[in-house]
């Protein structure tokens, strides 16, 4: 069996690219905790991680944003045009600049991204970084062997069971609702992996033409929805912005739920608000998609509009249980447009959903609804 064959059946194979040999040896640590996980390279520049390409079957590449010699963002395009199928995780500390390099590399084709802690006593102690670099490591080999038709890793021991790659959610069927769909009077949109791409996508595709307020919950750390917020106002041609908390929900309006803060809706002295909350943490979110839907659909009634993009997990089945319970429509994205079809594939399989479309359909499928609904 060749290299190649024998990494379609055994661990994933991930490579650690960080010019701090410490950072490496952490990062090594908390992938290798996970039975299914093998770190087969760990090198210190983009330079160093295209060569390390011909000695290893590498699937996942965890990618630093500030090295010497080839940074991160150089080195990206030319670790996917060498390899192409493989998924990169940019990491960087939590600074306005990093994370508008994070985004830009979204854009040129990264997977996605994590904050690093900002020492390495945080990196060495951070149980939700450590969770949330495996889960997302697991996440996208999974679905990238998925959709090449490859089987799932197995590991030696015993591990938390995971939906089959081949048949996502147990192999459930998607079972649409053909309940009669209410005049929406706002949208709430969620997302993660691979939904900042898939948020402008969709975003500057209809936000322009629709005269509803738009909320929106990314899982995204505090600085990072600052920049995505700027890029979305850019993207759609009407304000968008991080949510500020007691202001008034207004039409032709982006609000972007906070990093670290979860955002709803509260009726006020007749009033729509925003609120923002450090609740607990749901589905190991702040923000959470959850609290936002139930939210729209305490406040809004039927006349709610909920959209579940790609992301791991199944944050947004909740509340979007609450928004079909109201009588309010849900849409998701599909699996083959979907970077993991984890928080959309819940709702589909669930039976809550009206449609489940490819990413490039949402939009005019949107338009269809609103414009009808208003007619």
């Amino acid at each position: 069996m060749g290299a190649s064959e024998g990494a379609r059946h055994a661990q994933i194979q991930v490579m650690v690219v960080d010019d701090s040999a410490v950072v490496r040896g952490l990062l090594t640590r908390t992938l290798e905790s996970d039975p299914l996980i093998k770190v087969a390279a760990s090198v210190g520049n983009g330079s160093m991680a295209l060569a390390a390409l011909d000695r290893a079957e590498i699937e996942v590449v965890i990618l630093d944003v500030e090295m010497p010699v080839m940074d991160g963002l150089t080195a990206l395009p030319k670790l996917i045009q060498a390899r192409p199928g493989i998924q990169v995780v940019m990491a960087s500390t939590m600074t306005r600049k990093n994370a508008a390099v994070s985004l830009k590399a979204l854009a040129a084709g990264a997977a996605d991204y994590i904050a690093k802690p900002s020492s390495n006593r945080e990196l060495n102690s951070a149980e939700d970084f450590k969770r949330e670099l495996v889960g997302k490591v697991k996440a996208l080999a999974i679905a990238a062997r998925a959709s090449r038709g490859l089987p799932m890793p197995r590991a030696r021991e015993p591990v938390a069971a995971e939906p089959s790659p081949a048949r996502p959610h147990g192999g459930r069927p998607i079972r649409l609702r053909d309940a009669p769909i209410l005049a929406p009077a706002i949208i709430g949109i969620g997302s993660s992996t691979g939904g900042p791409q898939a948020l402008l996508t969709l975003l500057s595709s209809f936000a322009a033409t629709v005269n509803l307020p738009i909320l929106v919950t990314q899982h995204m750390p505090a600085m990072f929805t600052t920049i995505l917020a700027e890029h979305l106002a850019q993207a759609c041609g009407i304000p968008a912005a991080e949510a500020q908390d007691g202001e008034p929900v207004a039409a032709r309006r982006i609000y972007v739920a906070p990093g670290d803060f979860h955002m709803t809706v509260e009726l006020e002295n007749a009033r729509k608000v925003v609120r923002l909350s450090k609740g607990p943490p749901e589905n190991y979110c702040r923000p959470s998609v959850d609290p936002m839907l139930r939210s729209l659909a305490r406040v809004y009634g039927g006349h709610v509009l909920a959209v579940i993009l790609t992301g791991m997990g199944q944050d947004g089945l909740r509340g979007a249980e609450a928004v079909a319970a109201a009588g309010g429509a849900v849409v998701a994205q599909d699996q083959a447009t979907s970077v993991v079809w984890g928080m959309p594939g819940a709702a589909a399989t669930a039976g809550l959903c009206n449609a489940v479309l490819p990413l490039p359909e949402i939009a005019a499928y949107i338009r269809k609804l609103v414009l009808r609904s208003a007619a």
